[in-house]
């Protein structure tokens, strides 16, 4: 596996989630920073050898945002 996709949403209650397409992980993080080393924590944990491990993690950030007219 060459790439992995997270989806990463805003959490309501502060900070943000993501999880992993396709593969059951998932982390969370009070910081955009704090996020992203979780989420090289969780594949690493995740993926027990490095030849399995993913070269490059992409993280997909949805916002969702109301506009009222």
């Amino acid at each position: 596996m060459s790439e992995l996709i997270f989806l990463v949403e805003e959490d309501p209650e502060g900070g943000y989630t993501a999880r992993a397409l396709g593969q059951s992980i998932f982390t969370e993080g009070e910081t955009w920073d704090e996020l992203k080393k979780k989420v090289q924590e969780a594949v690493a944990c995740h993926f027990e050898g490095e030849a399995e491990r993913p070269t490059m993690v992409r993280l997909h950030l949805v916002h969702d945002e109301v506009v009222c007219l």
